[in-house]
């Protein structure tokens, strides 16, 4: 009994300890991310982590615009291989959109066509449409603007070369370190302190800006303060109002947000919405900025978005991927484990996947396979 009372001693000691240094040396955010994460049976950030976040919702349209069923719709299974690929890396949604109207979906693992789950960093799609935007409602002047007119953190040396352009096509030269599994690393800072603006400003410049695609989550961030600097309103607002009620979507969605007291989007990922209300904006970039015939996103801004701005860089313009299957040219939205919005314009197609992992070849910035798998499949169920 003595044994186990002096056990019982020094393991509380130790975790308070423990507890002490974390606060101490500014890495308390770690507790949150055993509590969130780990505790929950996960190594990384999951589907529905948002349920244990503070979060601000986005509201659904007033008008709202269900999507139109194809009159195939539904008349194919998938194929084998798609429908072993959804079971081995744990899709919970599948759509394909042809001409505007939905001719296939299928939801698993308990999820439905109106279930939340995380659009990770598909979310960055949005957030460079708002710089769009907002270029577009004169509080921006163009992608050539200086970072620093709006943080004053970034006016030396190499920063004050920064534009708003680099950050949407990750070119801002700062020493941000995309690593996800490193639990000391700023992309796990970022995902879990309860400050993200003060993360953020703690960044220094690495190389020049403006010269090369480098995938960094914090060019997101960074936008995103400038671009409530510039407009004034918080983001999950400008997204409302700019494209989450003017494009029809039918449900309210949630956005991560640090915390409720600095009250900062993680803007670099964290809406928790549905496959065919994030297909919305894949259709607004396939359609060239417009929908239902008003020109809501300037179409100049589009093209230039999902072309890429360095040659040796082809995979990627401003907040959207590319990648060529085929023969034929795919604009893509893109996410932790394997979120999907897919574009093909010309063929006037969408693809939607969404789930709990991507295929094992996963390599940030790389092309996975399944990416591949989801468009030849649905083409093949297309019979294109």
């Amino acid at each position: 009994m003595k044994f186990l009372k002096k056990l019982l001693k020094f393991l509380v000691i130790l975790i308070g300890l423990t507890v002490a240094i974390l606060y101490i040396t500014d890495t308390d955010y770690l507790l949150k991310a055993v509590r969130t994460i780990y505790l929950n049976g996960h190594s990384t950030a999951f589907l529905e982590d948002y349920k244990y976040f503070d979060n601000k919702e986005v509201k659904a349209s007033d008008n709202p615009e269900p999507w139109p069923n194809h009159k195939d719709y539904n008349s194919v299974k998938p194929t084998d291989e798609l429908s072993k690929a959804n079971k081995d890396w744990g899709t919970i949604a599948y759509v394909i959109i042809k001409n505007d109207s939905i001719w296939f979906e299928e939801y698993y693992d308990g999820f439905g066509e109106d279930s939340k789950s995380n659009s990770f960093s598909m979310a960055k799609s949005y957030v460079s449409g708002m710089l769009g935007k907002a270029i577009m409602d004169g509080y921006i002047k163009s992608l050539d603007q200086p970072v620093c007119d709006f943080l004053p953190a970034f006016c030396d040396d190499k920063a004050k070369k920064m534009t708003v352009g680099d950050l949407s096509s990750m070119a801002s030269g700062t020493n941000w370190d995309e690593a996800y599994y490193s639990p000391l690393s700023i992309t796990t800072r970022a995902y879990f302190d309860d400050d993200l603006a003060k993360v953020m400003n703690g960044l220094k410049m690495d190389t020049e800006p403006g010269q090369a695609f480098k995938y960094a989550s914090g060019d997101t961030q960074m936008l995103a303060m400038v671009i409530e600097k510039a407009t004034g309103k918080k983001l999950y607002k400008y997204l409302e109002e700019s494209f989450w009620k003017p494009l029809g979507s039918e449900n309210d969605v949630l956005w991560q947000v640090d915390s409720e007291d600095h009250d900062l989007v993680k803007a670099y990922c964290c809406i928790a919405g549905n496959a065919k209300d994030f297909a919305r904006f894949g259709k607004l970039y396939k359609d060239h900025g417009k929908w239902n015939g008003k020109q809501i996103l300037d179409s100049v801004f589009v093209a230039k978005s999902i072309t890429p701005r360095f040659a040796e860089s082809p995979e990627y313009g401003y907040g959207w991927w590319m990648k060529d299957v085929n023969g034929k040219s795919f604009k893509m939205m893109r996410g932790h484990l394997g979120q999907y919005v897919i574009v093909q314009p010309e063929d006037n197609v969408i693809i939607v996947r969404l789930g709990h992992q991507k295929s094992p070849d996963a390599g940030i910035g790389a092309f996975t396979y399944d990416i591949s798998l989801y468009i030849d499949e649905a083409y093949e169920m297309l019979g294109l």
